[in-house]
């Protein structure tokens, strides 16, 4: 394939405290692939990406001061392509509903998403991600997602 017909996907970094040597370890290990694609991350791991691997990140807010929620904006607006996203499930975080809520938006508009080591290994390293696969984008009727009127409100 020749440079000028290379796909550059569109892909964020996120991880939360624990995960975050996991993270800069993987994308240290896939630097070269992470290169040729355009990289977003929340706060602190955008920032250690951008000082450890020299790579430009465009960066959001810190998770719990609305990162997570950025991203779930730049997915519903068709603008990121996979998601990366080491998060701990043994640790409680005070964000909590932001994290469940940009989990749910990517499996709504089916970006994906790799919460391990072991899955985003198996993303970064499929054929699909350098080839022109395009995902099915759902398209949902807005009238049949919006809120029932409660009885209570008339």
């Amino acid at each position: 394939m020749d440079r000028e017909h290379v796909i550059r996907r569109r892909i964020a970094l996120v991880a939360h405290d624990n995960k975050k040597q996991d993270l800069l370890g993987w994308a240290q290990y896939n630097a070269p692939v992470l290169a040729r694609h355009d990289l977003y991350g929340t706060g602190t791991t955008g920032r250690l990406v951008q000082e450890q691997l020299g790579l430009p990140v465009t960066r959001f807010q810190s998770g719990p001061l609305g990162g997570d929620q950025q991203l779930g904006a730049r997915i519903a607006q068709g603008e990121i392509d996979l998601v990366l996203f080491f998060w701990d499930p043994l640790e409680p975080q005070p964000h909590d509903p932001d994290v469940r809520a940009l989990l749910r938006i990517a499996v709504v508009w089916n970006i994906p998403i790799a919460c391990n080591r072991a899955t985003a290994d198996y993303l970064i390293s499929s054929p699909l991600l350098s080839s022109g696969y395009q995902r099915d984008v759902p398209e949902y009727d807005p009238g049949e997602l919006a809120d029932p009127v409660s009885p209570l409100a008339t």
